[in-house]
C-alpha cells in the first residue's frame, strides 16, 4: 500500500533521463575537483570568475566577523541588516531603477513576484522557453496562463489581443538558461505597451555578462522602467554569490513587501553574502577586460565548433550549447569527455523539448584559450570515434 515510486525510476533511467548529483571538493573555478577527480569544468554559471576572487571571499569573512553567520530572521521582522540595505541601494543605482528588493533565490523571486501582480480574472503570458520558475509561477499565481512561440512578438500580439483580462503581465527570460539566445525584448517592451500590459524578465543570465558594465538586458536594449517594469536579476551567476533581487519602481517594490508571500515568510540571505556581493559588484562593474576576455573566448569556440561541424545554437553569451538530438548521444557524449577529464553537462527533457538534447557548454572569464583549445580538441577526438 501507499505509493510505489521504483517504477517512475526505473523509467526516468530507461530512457536516458535520470539526473545524478557530483560532489564538488573545493571552490568553483575552471580545474576542479569533482567525486575525487581533477577536471576541467565547464558548467558553470559563474560566468565572470567571481565566485573565488580572493576580494570577494575576503568581505564576505570581514562580515561573518561583524553580522554573524546567518540572517536569522525575515526582512520584515529583524534579518533585514545594514548589509543587505546598502546591497539593494547599490544594486538599484546599478539597474537605473528607483529601489531594489532582495530574495533568497531567483526561483522564490520569481515565484513572489508574479503571484504578487498578479490573482484569478488576470492574465500572464509567457515565452515557451521560459525558465521553470517563470512557468512555475504564472500557473501558481491563478492568472489565466497562456505560452507564446519562443522569441515571436507575433504570437505574444495574437495572444494578448485576444484577452479582456484586467491585469496582463508578460514575462520572458532575458538570457535563455538552455539556448543562450537573447529574447527580443525591445519588441515584446512595444506589444506590450499597446496592449496595456507589463513586462516582466528575468535577467539571471545577462547582467555581469552583456550590456555597458554588465547592466544586462535593459541596457542592451536601453529598456527604462517605463517599458520594463519589473527586472529581476539572480547572484549566484555573474555576481558569483548567492540570492536574487527585483528593481522596479517604489510602488512595486512596496507592493511586493507588502504580498511577495517568498519575501515575507522566509529568513533573509546571510548579511556576509551581501556584503560578499556588493564587493563582487564593484568589481563586475569596473573589470570590462572580463566581458572582453569572456567574448574573446567564446569566438574562438564556436569557430572550433563550426570548424568540426558540430551543431551549435545561435548564441552570444557564455552559454553554448551544442545540440546532439537524442538524450543517449548526450550522455555519450559527456562520459567520452569525462573520460579525458573534461565535464560538461548532458542537459535532456524535461529540461529542454524531446529531440533536443544538448551538451551545454559554458564559459567563463575564468578559462584560458588553451582550455578552449584542449576542450576542442577532445570533442574533434570524440566526433571521429563516433563517426567511424
Amino acid at each position: 500500500m501507499g505509493f510505489d515510486l521504483q517504477p517512475a525510476l526505473q523509467k526516468r533511467k530507461a530512457d536516458n533521463l535520470y539526473r545524478s548529483r557530483r560532489t564538488l571538493e573545493g571552490p568553483q573555478q575552471p580545474e576542479v575537483v569533482i567525486d575525487g577527480k581533477p577536471v576541467l569544468a565547464f558548467c558553470s554559471n559563474d560566468y565572470l570568475g567571481l565566485a573565488n576572487h580572493p576580494e570577494v571571499i575576503r568581505s564576505f569573512q570581514n562580515a561573518a566577523n561583524q553580522y554573524g553567520v546567518g540572517g536569522g530572521a525575515s526582512h520584515l521582522v529583524n534579518g533585514h541588516s545594514r548589509a543587505h540595505q546598502q546591497l539593494e541601494e547599490e544594486l538599484a543605482a546599478f539597474t537605473g531603477r528607483p529601489r531594489a528588493l532582495l530574495f533568497s533565490t531567483g526561483y522564490m523571486a520569481n515565484l513572489g513576484v508574479i503571484s504578487a501582480l498578479l490573482g484569478k480574472g488576470d492574465a500572464v503570458f509567457e515565452d515557451r522557453l521560459n525558465h521553470a520558475s517563470l512557468l512555475d509561477g504564472g500557473l501558481l499565481s491563478g492568472a489565466k496562463f497562456q505560452r507564446f512561440l519562443h522569441c515571436d512578438p507575433a504570437s505574444l500580439e495574437q495572444k494578448l489581443a485576444r484577452t479582456e483580462a484586467p491585469r496582463k503581465l508578460v514575462v520572458a527570460d532575458g538570457v535563455f538558461s538552455m539556448d543562450g539566445n537573447i529574447a527580443p525584448l525591445k519588441d515584446y517592451a512595444a506589444v506590450a505597451q499597446k496592449h496595456d500590459a507589463w513586462l516582466m524578465v528575468d535577467d539571471a543570465h545577462g547582467f555581469g555578462t552583456v550590456g555597458h558594465g554588465g547592466r544586462g538586458v535593459a541596457d542592451l536594449f536601453d529598456l527604462g522602467m517605463r517599458e520594463l517594469p519589473v527586472l529581476m536579476g539572480t547572484l549566484g551567476k555573474a555576481f558569483g554569490t548567492s540570492g536574487a533581487f527585483v528593481a522596479g519602481s517604489e510602488e512595486l517594490i512596496e507592493t511586493l513587501i507588502q504580498f511577495a508571500r517568498t519575501y515575507i515568510y522566509t529568513t533573509s540571505i546571510p548579511p556576509g553574502v551581501a556584503e560578499a556581493t556588493r564587493t563582487s559588484l564593484k568589481i563586475l562593474e569596473q573589470d570590462e577586460w572580463r566581458r572582453e576576455h569572456l567574448q574573446s573566448l567564446i569566438q574562438r569556440f564556436r569557430l572550433g565548433c563550426e570548424q568540426l561541424g558540430l551543431e551549435l545554437m545561435a548564441s552570444s553569451t557564455p552559454i553554448q550549447p551544442i545540440v546532439m538530438g537524442e538524450a543517449d548521444k548526450a550522455l555519450s557524449f559527456s562520459r567520452k569527455l569525462e573520460e579525458r577529464g573534461i565535464l560538461v553537462t548532458a542537459i535532456r527533457p524535461p529540461t529542454v523539448p524531446k529531440g533536443s538534447s544538448r551538451l551545454r557548454v559554458t564559459l567563463s572569464a575564468s578559462h584560458t584559450e588553451e582550455q578552449i583549445d584542449r576542450l576542442l580538441a577532445a570533442l574533434e577526438e570524440i566526433t571521429r570515434e563516433d563517426k567511424a
